[in-house]
């Protein structure tokens, strides 16, 4: 089954662009010229993955990740002219999997692409054994990609989960960033810019909200690891 894209650009050249070469790579393709036009079109189904300027018509791609994220966990990579790193971390903050600058390299985006929707768990199959990761009462069900807390399921990004499952999977190991940065966005970490910082405050956020509890703990010096009971 091909994968569901939606293109969000008011850039018409930029969009027909993505779409040509993306359906041609064998992907379902639906575009939006401005912010309304996307509100409807991510209302009527379900996207496997999603393309998003910031700067649209009627309403800003910030707004339109915002907005998603109240009710889904569809993966969000920004294309952007955008370049100051307080914008980067702010989009990062509202929920979206990944940031590439324009102008941008086609197959660039396709492999960034593949990595955010391989690591957004869809198709991942396992052992009823294996299925399941638990602390506690926060559950993370592998092979329906979801994560739940005494029975109510929390909405995470596709990058949060995958986080969160390397935490689960392997409970006493302090991951450093650079640990954390290869896993998940499959990538060298070159340098410290604050992605891995935000991904995982905005995960202990959402897990405190949801549970009371702290989940994560930092290691100083070092990095990351999942808090003892």
């Amino acid at each position: 089954m091909s994968r569901k894209i939606l293109i969000v650009e008011d850039d018409k050249e930029i969009n027909n662009i993505l779409q040509t070469f993306l359906e041609q790579k064998g992907y379902e393709v639906w575009t939006a010229f401005d912010g309304h036009v996307a509100t409807g079109l991510m209302a009527e189904r379900e996207y496997d993955l999603i393309l998003m300027d910031l700067m649209l018509p009627y309403k800003s791609g910030e707004r339109l990740i915002k907005e998603l994220r109240e009710n889904s966990r569809t993966p969000v990579i920004v294309l952007s002219a955008k370049t100051m790193m307080e914008t980067r971390l702010e989009v990062l903050r509202l929920g979206a999997d990944d940031y590439i600058l324009k102008p941008f390299d086609l197959e660039e985006v396709l492999v960034r692409m593949e990595v955010v929707l391989r690591r957004s768990g869809d198709g991942v199959q396992a052992s009823d054994k294996d299925d399941v990761l638990c602390s506690g009462e926060l559950r993370l069900c592998i092979s329906n990609n979801s994560v739940s807390y005494k029975g109510q399921e929390l909405a995470l990004t596709s990058k949060e989960m995958h986080l969160l499952k390397l935490f689960l999977e392997n409970p006493k190991k302090v991951y450093t960033k650079a640990n954390l940065y290869e896993s998940v966005w499959e990538d060298i970490y070159y340098y410290e810019d604050n992605t891995i910082n935000v991904h995982i405050s905005n995960l202990r956020n959402k897990l405190k909200k949801a549970t009371g509890q702290d989940y994560i703990e930092t290691v100083w010096g070092i990095g990351y690891r999942l808090k003892e009971s």
